[in-house]
């Protein structure tokens, strides 16, 4: 279990895209959803897949219009990757699971645990924000995003995300995806219905990130019951790239046992 590879997967119909899922893992255990952030794939958790629980059913997934996934034509939306995701597992015939979603991917997976609570077993967010101060330095920065500054930031991710997705077209991704991280309405960030999440929840934020304070998290904790977090030390946004000594054994205690509180011996 070395990696997602982009080799052994499928493409699941949803709409007039084409999602790819590709599977890791133990096919008879417990299934854990993969979902990645923004403008990455499937394979951005490559360097944590070996480390999760061994006897755990692996899911990844790549959202719509990234990496192997094309985009269709419905707009891009935090409510569309969530219909998305339920359509995939409902396609595999997985009715519950739990999940482990970084930045985007949390954001989704969210959504999902407070709109259809019955669908998540356990989750775990990653750099993953709740909510979106327009005016904020954070929303500014997301809305300047282009094309070019994605590529100064990351060389070489446009030229990865042209050789595996089938119907390249990274500009209008990009365009897509800032709509996505600054769309305030009800198809975007959770907001207040993370009340609403019943699921054992684990937040996790490096100590260094740039796109989710101290404060966000530390006001989204007693919104959700019992709810754990994780400020990890030496790290920033990509926790689980920066810092996976620190993050996993965290990962693997919640996972045997989810709804432990910190005052249980």
């Amino acid at each position: 279990m070395s990696g997602f590879t982009h080799r052994s997967g499928d493409r699941v119909a949803v709409g007039d895209a084409r999602l790819y899922v590709e599977q890791a893992g133990d096919p008879r255990g417990q299934p854990l959803l993969l979902l990645h952030g923004g403008l990455g794939s499937l394979a951005d958790f490559n360097p944590i897949l070996e480390r999760l629980p061994s006897d755990l059913r692996l899911i990844g997934m790549d959202l719509r219009g990234h990496g192997a996934s094309t985009l269709g034509t419905a707009p891009l939306t935090y409510r569309r990757h969530q219909d998305d995701v339920l359509a995939v597992l409902d396609q595999l015939g997985i009715a519950r699971c739990a999940i482990l979603g970084f930045s985007d991917g949390g954001i989704v997976g969210y959504r999902i645990a407070a709109q259809v609570p019955e669908r998540v077993q356990a989750l775990i967010t990653v750099g993953a924000q709740w909510t979106l101060v327009p005016d904020s330095p954070v929303a500014g920065m997301l809305a300047g995003l282009t094309p070019q500054l994605w590529e100064e930031m990351f060389p070489g991710s446009r030229a990865a995300y042209e050789a595996l997705n089938p119907a390249p077209d990274f500009e209008a991704l990009v365009q897509a995806v800032v709509g996505l991280w600054t769309d305030a309405g009800p198809d975007g960030y959770p907001g207040p219905a993370v009340v609403q999440i019943a699921a054992p929840t684990l937040i996790v934020r490096g100590d260094a990130d740039p796109l989710l304070s101290l404060e966000e998290v530390a006001a989204l904790q007693p919104e959700i019951a019992g709810a754990h977090l994780f400020n990890v030390p030496f790290a920033g946004h990509e926790v689980h790239v920066d810092a996976p000594d620190l993050l996993m054994p965290a990962v693997h205690q919640f996972l045997r046992q989810p709804g432990k509180r910190a005052t249980e011996a």
